[in-house]
């Protein structure tokens, strides 16, 4: 195998195909993938740590007979710890933290195969649905380099959708698998709660909103990286329901007559751009024609109500992720170790009590029951992914006022009265209607999926949001493939990855 055009002809189930079959070598693999970073990344700032060494040395073996055996692979750089790589978080305050272990889901990683070659960029501490830390600076979107390629999972799908390798990590706590995937054209899937183990440093992210997963270009890479990394690890205290066959056996299985609500009604404040509520109606009518029963309607939800409650979860994280860093740097965190907007997160965390913190997890479960009984009657419940297309790198960030009053507030540690003047939510959620739809799988721990269905005049892709009962992800693969096949997305690219 030679020449750019090839290698991206294939997913990460055909390259491993083809070195099973030995057309090609995992040493092969991994230099076009070193090339195509090297040539890509100045435009695109999606890989910040390169492992090339690391990834020449286990392409010569001998590899794992896993399903993705010498496929080259992006790890995101949160959370997601590679012994002997630095794990920085996207934060000055980690830019020196090298872990002496492997997370359980990377150990899953190298098990099935994939060759890590780097890390990719995400906003500190993945606060953010866009890619712009301070540490690092922005990602860029490879459809348009003028706009983000959206976040916290930015960084991995900049780079599979510019074509470096076919899959790549991420994580989803608000979005921030599917939010990517829909800036970026891709298959983006989040499991359901703790469907992917967490250990063995840590529990459940953000109360169990955070589940990890890839970032893929096809639905077939997505089931089997899932089939590889699935299952409780040791010490684990959520335990979800094992899938009755493996994802991959679903993708050739007829999904059925589904019952589909739809609904492009903005969840809370804002509105919803006309180019989003397109997709859905446009995946709607594909999938009448597909046989699904189709009916605009939507959960009786106090949406306001949970993403308030999202963010009294998101303070608290965050002033516990700011407390614990001098029991792993080993001295106590200081206010320049942190972006101004961190640590502001971080003072409203310690200004919010236990009782508040209860009373919002209880939000969660009221959501969850209602989506339960919601799913009595519909199979799958689809909105946009996003309330607008991705957004122009910069336009997300704080105000000149925001930052003056950031800073004076951080300097003072005035974190209650800057609770009690309500500034703090009011632009956290300003933020969040920019992408109100995914929270809310989450919040419920149900399955949901990006499917890149729709683009704009202008050429930027927009995704369309599935979400189906907890604990099946089997529908939604099957699904996802029947669209697949219907309304093919692989061979659109960008024109940065030509």
């Amino acid at each position: 195998m030679s020449g750019f055009k090839e290698y991206e002809r294939y997913d990460g189930l055909g390259l491993a195909e083809l070195v099973k079959k030995k057309r090609v070598s995992p040493a092969e693999l991994c230099e076009e993938a070193i090339a195509r970073v090297e040539r890509l990344n100045p435009a695109l700032n999606a890989v910040i740590h390169k492992m090339y060494d690391i990834a020449r040395k286990t392409a010569e073996g001998p590899l794992p007979p896993g399903p993705f055996r010498g496929v080259p692979f992006l790890l995101k750089d949160l959370t997601e710890a590679y012994a002997g790589v630095p794990l920085r978080n996207g934060s000055r305050a980690f830019e020196n933290f090298i872990p002496d272990y492997d997370s359980e889901l990377v150990r899953r990683y190298k098990k099935a195969g994939f060759i890590t070659i780097g890390k990719t960029n995400t906003p500190e501490l993945g606060l953010m649905a866009v890619t712009e830390p301070e540490l690092f600076g922005p990602t860029r979107n490879p459809w348009n380099t003028d706009l983000t390629p959206g976040g916290s999972s930015g960084g991995s799908a900049a780079a599979v959708a510019a074509g470096m390798v076919p899959v790549a990590s991420g994580g989803d706590g608000g979005g921030s698998i599917r939010i990517p995937a829909s800036c970026c054209g891709l298959f983006g899937f989040k499991p359901t709660r703790a469907r992917n183990p967490t250990g063995p440093c840590k529990g459940e992210g953000w109360q169990g909103a955070v589940v990890d997963h890839v970032i893929t270009r096809s639905v077939r890479d997505s089931a089997a990286a899932l089939d590889a990394t699935q299952g409780m690890d040791t010490g684990s205290r959520c335990v979800t329901p094992p899938p009755a066959r493996p994802f991959v056996k679903e993708l050739s299985a007829r999904p059925g007559k589904l019952r589909i609500a739809f609904s492009v009604d903005p969840l809370f404040g804002g509105g919803v751009h006309p180019e989003c509520a397109e997709a859905v109606r446009k995946s709607a009518v594909l999938l009448e024609g597909l046989g699904h029963h189709m009916e605009e309607a939507r959960p009786d939800l106090n949406h306001l109500a949970l993403a308030k409650s999202y963010l009294t979860m998101y303070y608290g994280d965050v002033a516990a992720d700011i407390d614990s860093y001098e029991e792993l740097m080993g001295r106590r965190p200081r206010l320049r170790d942190f972006e101004a907007t961190t640590w502001t997160l971080g003072l409203m965390g310690r200004a919010t009590g236990a009782g508040e913190l209860i009373r919002a997890l209880r939000e969660w479960d009221i959501a969850a029951r209602t989506m339960a009984r919601f799913h009595e009657r519909y199979d799958i419940y689809i909105t946009p992914t996003m309330a607008y297309p991705p957004v122009r790198v910069g336009e997300l960030k704080a105000g000149l006022l925001e930052r003056i009053g950031m800073n004076f507030v951080n300097t003072l540690r005035l974190g209650r009265l800057l609770k009690a003047s309500g500034i703090v939510e009011m632009v956290a959620l300003r933020s969040l209607a920019k992408s109100p739809f995914t929270l809310l799988a989450n919040l419920t721990g149900q399955p949901a999926m990006s499917v890149p269905l729709h683009w704009t005049p202008e050429g930027v892709p927009v995704g369309t949001q599935f979400i189906a009962r907890f604990g099946d992800e089997a529908s939604l693969f099957r699904l996802a493939a029947q669209l697949e096949r219907a309304a093919p997305w692989y061979d659109r690219r960008p024109l940065l990855a030509v």
